[in-house]
């Protein structure tokens, strides 16, 4: 079982991520901002592996350092337990339609940390959840996950769905390139190493 638990503590916030990519189970999210636990949740299911997460933060000042903090602690346990990277894709797509949204999503589990962030106006609000920190997330998330990604968003209308397929189609995404493939031998690089 390729599972990790990740700690982060800081002045600012207090962030707890247990990851099992090769099992599901229902997960357990719980982290002061109500749309955020209802996407990893949603990652969790449409990527088929158990995610549980406890974090609480300074949200009396904004959500800022709590997104990031959760995305950088998510990334840790994602790098953790990916592990050696024997034997895995590598690469993972997913396009997702959510009614008038289609996002899609592409993941290279390369070591190389690098975020594409194409979604337009992120000037708005889900609730009292300004949508820009989503993008502040993600950045934390492949930096500390130490891969590629690629976050497009063909078209969409209603902010919900909007990152409802984005988080959707990571999920689906993330899973696809960590999953084993019976035909890769060792490390997927001609490096020998990723």
């Amino acid at each position: 079982m390729r599972k990790s638990n990740v700690h982060r503590e800081t002045t600012e916030t207090n962030v707890t991520v247990g990851l099992n990519l090769d099992e599901y189970s229902a997960s357990g999210i719980s982290t002061q901002i109500p749309f955020l636990n209802h996407m990893l949740d949603l990652a969790s299911r449409h990527g088929h592996f158990t995610l549980k997460v406890d974090a609480s933060g300074d949200t009396d000042v904004d959500y800022h350092h709590l997104m990031e903090d959760i995305g950088i602690t998510l990334g840790d346990a994602i790098n953790k337990a990916v592990g050696d990277k024997h034997g895995i894709n590598r690469y993972g797509s997913a396009s997702v339609p959510m009614d008038e949204s289609l996002a899609e999503v592409i993941i290279d589990l390369s070591g190389r940390p690098y975020l594409v962030y194409n979604v337009s106006d992120t000037s708005g609000f889900l609730k009292d959840l300004q949508v820009s920190l989503f993008e502040d997330f993600f950045r934390g998330l492949c930096s500390h996950g130490l891969f590629n990604l690629h976050i497009r968003l063909h078209y969409g209308r209603d902010t919900h769905h909007i990152y409802e397929a984005i988080f959707k189609a990571f999920g689906r995404a993330l899973s696809a390139a960590a999953a084993i493939n019976p035909k890769t031998k060792g490390v997927p690089s001609t490096k020998g190493t990723l």
